[in-house]
């Protein structure tokens, strides 16, 4: 990474040359003396203006009565003043010259109006590009400039180190960023309301830093959908991994996001299409956020492998195969000569396998446990080791583990971390020494598991080959069909049908009939056996009214199926070719208010319903991309052969998604929902044999 912060239009905010603090006080506990006497206290070597009529002086400063009465304009004014206040404040700044600010308070006066005090102030700041942090939030800290830009005395200092944190929660930014110094931070921002500035803008001023390692993130939405993907672009572009733990995946959550911070959630699934595409791992608690930025931020990633682990305990060792089975972290296949190394070293009877349960006798542990971990971290086949023991403070054993860690960790370049099954035991003391040679120490199993997932995720991220998506059709039929799409009235069938062909999706060949004799004569060109559908405006699930009539083999069929639909329904139907059966899957194309158009793949049928069974995906994207989505799909079995079927032609369905990708690239913004129902996968390839696309308009 290159410092391209001296640039960036964060930099007066987050890396400011002069400080400003209105509202500064002497009263010793308040607001107003902590903003001013924590960055003073703990190194911020820029110049500190504290400004209120009231003082000469405010924690040895000199206190200036108002803001144009400073020496120069400063790079960030801090607002502590009452909310009745803030308005006039801020424009005050401006007409200072400042060209940034923080607002710590919520802004929440008792307004009955459309343009509340929160609007008001975001359209000050915008009109005036002023980056603007908060309201509502804690402040920041830039521990690489040792600013402390926050109203909360910390009860000590936070380690400096490689984890950018971003959080819309005040409390939840507090726990991590005021740790017990394992999470070492350059960067630890509380954005709040987010007024002028987003999670995006942070973002892509964390992966511009160059000690950042890892970003975390604690969101409750994105307020600017495309700043965020241009962020995430350049994170991936810095291979700078991207963590996230995000709420309002249920329902209750999403409306209590809104209550909170006036945040809309977003559908969840285009949240786990965005994250797929750029590679961020999602996370479910802050353990787990805790866990996998610790694990992400040391010196070394994970390289070929899988995880090894050492244990004392023949217990926890069975446990830790479950657990690492449901986290689906793979555990190393160690080498035959890496199995005789540790069968000559432990004690008789224990199993030379990986995990390894190294306590026997207890006799020369010390040695054993060190040479046993050795052995795992020295094979081949081995990326991560853990060394799993409910480490307690000045305990006999508890310091052969430590020094098993770090042991290993000095002689190997591989990632090393200490798990605990427990977390309640006393273990302050040791965390220090841990930490400073680079091992990280993980309170609870499925904790450390899951970030050991995440650090494999990451590696495979990383190896995602460069896909060809596939090309645009001849761009006279892509204007042809928006231009359609622009019309009032959803496409028929068989329009549909013939839009998916020009962006080259095999589809049934299909014509549209309105009276008996024209079905008949269709029918004979296009070949027995045929599908008769009715064609009726409005009529958009066709099998909810019974409007389907497969397998119709001879004239007297289709006479027969014409009349009952046409008594029924009325006289317009599609007649089409019946494409040869095999597993029926489903596409489409979704509009998502945040992100705009995502694919769908999933089950077809009715399944997609009952089971849930369904991925979104951000497109374009190439084919190796779509069949990687559809494996993660639980009827994707069913196109693999299942239970003695024949295998149809996955990579076909793989293809029709990568082509559908494309279109909605190109059409997305005049399209309001495309469903794909069946799409009949065969061996010979996936055929879209019916399809409803309704425009935008």
């Amino acid at each position: 990474m290159t410092d391209t912060q001296t640039e960036h239009r964060l930099r007066p905010l987050l890396r400011p040359d002069s400080i400003a603090y209105v509202g500064a006080s002497q009263r010793p506990d308040s607001t107003g003396n902590r903003m001013v006497s924590v960055p003073l206290s703990t190194g911020y070597a820029g110049r500190m203006y504290p400004v209120n009529p009231n003082y000469e002086q405010v924690e040895g400063l000199t206190c200036y009565a108002s803001l144009h009465d400073l020496p120069e304009p400063p790079d960030m004014v801090v607002l502590a003043v009452a909310d009745q206040r803030l308005e006039a404040a801020l424009e005050d700044a401006l007409s200072a010259g400042a060209r940034s600010a923080v607002i710590f308070g919520g802004a929440n006066l008792l307004e009955h109006t459309d343009n509340p005090l929160p609007k008001r102030l975001a359209a000050i700041g915008r009109e005036a590009a002023l980056p603007i942090c908060g309201g509502n939030c804690m402040g920041f800290y830039n521990l690489d400039h040792q600013l402390y830009a926050t109203f909360s005395n910390p009860p000590y200092l936070t380690r400096r180190g490689g984890i950018s944190l971003i959080s819309h929660s005040g409390s939840s930014w507090s726990a991590l960023t005021l740790n017990d110094g394992r999470l070492g931070l350059n960067l630890s921002v509380s954005s709040g309301q987010e007024l002028t500035l987003t999670t995006a803008d942070y973002l892509d001023y964390a992966v511009s830093m160059p000690t950042t390692r890892v970003v975390g993130l604690i969101l409750e939405t994105i307020r600017d959908p495309e700043g965020f993907l241009a962020a995430l672009e350049k994170a991936n572009r810095a291979a700078v991994p991207v963590v996230a733990l995000k709420v309002g995946a249920s329902e209750k959550s999403a409306e209590l996001a809104i209550s909170h911070s006036g945040a809309i959630a977003g559908d969840d699934a285009a949240y786990e299409a965005v994250f797929d595409r750029f590679g961020v791992s999602r996370v479910h608690t802050l353990e787990q956020l805790g866990a996998a930025l610790l694990l992400l931020s040391q010196d070394v990633s994970v390289g070929k492998g899988a995880l090894a682990a050492i244990h004392d305990s023949g217990f926890e060792r069975e446990l830790m195969v479950d657990r690492a089975e449901a986290a689906s972290v793979p555990l190393a296949d160690i080498e035959p000569e890496s199995r005789d190394k540790l069968e000559a070293t432990l004690d008789p009877g224990l199993e030379p396998v990986n995990p390894v349960d190294a306590w026997g006798t207890g006799h020369d542990y010390r040695r054993i446990f060190i040479e046993c971990f050795d052995i795992l971290m020295s094979d081949p086949n081995v990326a991560l080791g853990f060394v799993s023991h409910n480490i307690r403070d000045n305990n006999w054993i508890g310091e052969a583990w430590v020094a098993t860690a770090l042991a290993a960790r000095k002689r190997h370049n591989k990632p090393v971390a200490m798990v605990t099954s427990f977390p309640w035991t006393r273990h302050g003391e040791v965390i220090a020494d841990l930490t400073e040679a680079g091992v990280a120490l993980i309170e609870g199993m499925d904790n450390g598991l899951r970030a050991a997932a995440i650090a494999f995720e990451q590696r495979a991220f990383k190896a995602r080959p460069v896909e060809q998506v596939a090309s645009i059709p001849d761009p006279s039929r892509v204007t042809y069909w928006r231009d359609r799409l622009t019309l009032v009235g959803s496409l028929d069938e068989a329009e549909a049908l013939a839009l998916l062909r020009d962006f080259g999706l095999h589809t049934a060949e299909c014509q549209v009939a309105c009276t008996e004799a024209d079905a008949v004569s269709i029918a004979q060109s296009v070949g027995w056996p045929v599908v008769l559908k009715t064609a009726m405006p409005d009529i958009h699930h066709k099998s909810d009214v019974d409007g389907v009539r497969v397998g119709l083999a001879d004239l007297e069929q289709v006479t027969q199926a014409y009349r009952d639909l046409n008594a029924r329904l009325g006289p317009r139907v599609t007649v089409a070719g019946q494409v040869e059966s095999g597993v029926e899957m489903s596409l489409g194309v979704v509009r998502d208010p945040q992100f705009g158009s995502l694919i769908m793949l999933g089950a077809g049928g009715v399944l997609i319903e009952l089971l849930g069974d369904r991925r979104l995906a951000l497109p374009p994207f190439g084919e190796g991309y779509a069949h990687r989505l559809s494996r993660d799909l639980r009827s994707s079995r069913l196109l693999e052969g299942y239970r003695g079927s024949t295998p149809v032609d996955a990579a076909g369905f793989a293809r029709a998604a990568s082509r559908l990708s494309v279109l909605a690239t190109e059409l997305g913004d005049v399209i309001r929902e495309l469903d794909i129902n069946p799409i009949i996968v065969n061996e010979n390839g996936a055929y879209a044999v019916d399809a409803l696309i309704v425009p935008a308009g």
